[in-house]
């Protein structure tokens, strides 16, 4: 077959200049286009317009129930302070409820409980939402969870931390400036947070203590505190005059300011705590405001101090202080004289070396 036959098989070859068929819509097509847009719209308005109506519906349930539910707490939050201040209005409640500590105790509990009921409110208006659009919630609930359990097993220090943050603001266990022994650290509470508790230590220092690390708790601001001073004397001083003599420094301080004021007990001299060979031990305590026996104490042991000099009744330093006043004899520790030590004694002639003899000549 020649070429020529093959090229008339195959037909004419499109011109460059021919451009292909483009289908313009005619005025029927958009009209049915038209007409069932309509329709569609028309069966379905209803539904869409019920749903819309169903999720404004619940925002607006779930917001007005939200402020609701935060107003209750905050009214709440403002009694439990109106009762805290009428119990702090006598003498001793006054010194036993610091404003700080009730107003920041007050505070953390009402943004715990705003915080979780709005967290629940609108958790719960959002599925609600979701489930308004027929979307099915078993595997977002089930991602959750999973999500959830990953979480929590992440952070779970975090999350102990937290709880044990909460349980400890909400049973009152320490607060803004109280004394207290945590374990880990001991100081004055400077802050009380969810998850961290600051403290300020004896040197001025900062401790941060995560709550969760938190084993027990020795609260020493609360109720009264101790204040306890041993005196150390001879076992020879007569005991009627020592406790005559205590007595009087216990009336008199009982008496003169502020001491009166921190004392919350009259000081009591318990007696002997203790009998040793060549000394005892007098104990005396009194029930003082918290946070300052030691105040109490260092000056019990003053005036103590100033009256035994003024009784002549002398404090020793414990079971190992002497029981008499004697000085100790300086020749005790020297050895007696030898009699070797004299070179004209019998003693030194006799140990003296023989001469040899020199060989006489003959």
């Amino acid at each position: 077959m020649s070429l020529s036959a093959v090229l008339l098989a195959a037909g004419p070859s499109p011109s460059p200049s021919e451009s292909p068929s483009v289908t313009v819509p005619t005025l029927q097509d958009a009209q049915e286009s038209a007409n069932q847009a309509a329709s569609w719209v028309e069966q379905n308005w209803s539904t869409w317009l019920a749903i819309g109506m169903r999720v404004v519906l619940i925002l607006v349930i779930a917001s007005v129930l939200r402020v609701v539910v935060r107003r209750a707490i905050t009214k709440l939050i403002d009694r439990m302070n109106r009762t805290a201040q009428q119990a702090s209005s006598t003498a001793l409640g006054g010194l036993l409820v610091n404003a700080e500590r009730r107003r920041q105790r007050s505070a953390a509990i009402g943004s715990v409980l705003r915080s979780v009921a709005s967290f629940l409110i609108m958790g719960t208006a959002a599925l609600m939402v979701l489930s308004a659009f027929q979307i099915n919630l078993a595997p977002l609930l089930a991602s959750a969870g999973v999500a959830g359990v990953a979480v929590g097993f992440g952070a779970r220090n975090l999350v102990t931390d937290f709880l044990s943050g909460v349980f400890m603001i909400l049973e009152d266990q320490y607060g803004v400036g109280d004394t207290i022994d945590a374990g880990v650290a001991s100081g004055e509470v400077i802050e009380v947070g969810l998850r961290v508790t600051k403290l300020r230590g004896d040197n001025g220092e900062i401790w941060y203590v995560r709550n969760g690390e938190v084993k027990r708790i020795g609260n020493l601001s609360q109720g009264w505190a101790t204040a306890g001073v041993d005196v150390t004397v001879r076992a020879g001083e007569d005991l009627d005059r020592l406790r005559a003599t205590l007595t009087e420094v216990a009336e008199k301080m009982g008496k003169e300011e502020p001491w009166n004021e921190l004392l919350w007990s009259p000081i009591e001299v318990l007696g002997l705590d203790s009998v040793l060979i060549d000394s005892m031990v007098v104990r005396v305590s009194a029930k003082t405001m918290p946070g300052r026996s030691t105040a109490v104490e260092r000056e019990l042991r003053w005036r103590i101090k100033r009256a035994f000099d003024e009784a002549d009744i002398r404090i020793v330093g414990g079971a190992t202080a002497p029981a008499d006043d004697e000085a100790p004899d300086p020749t005790a520790t020297i050895a007696a004289p030898s009699a070797f030590a004299n070179p004209a004694s019998d003693q030194a002639k006799a140990a003296t070396p023989i001469p040899p003899q020199q060989p006489t000549g003959k």
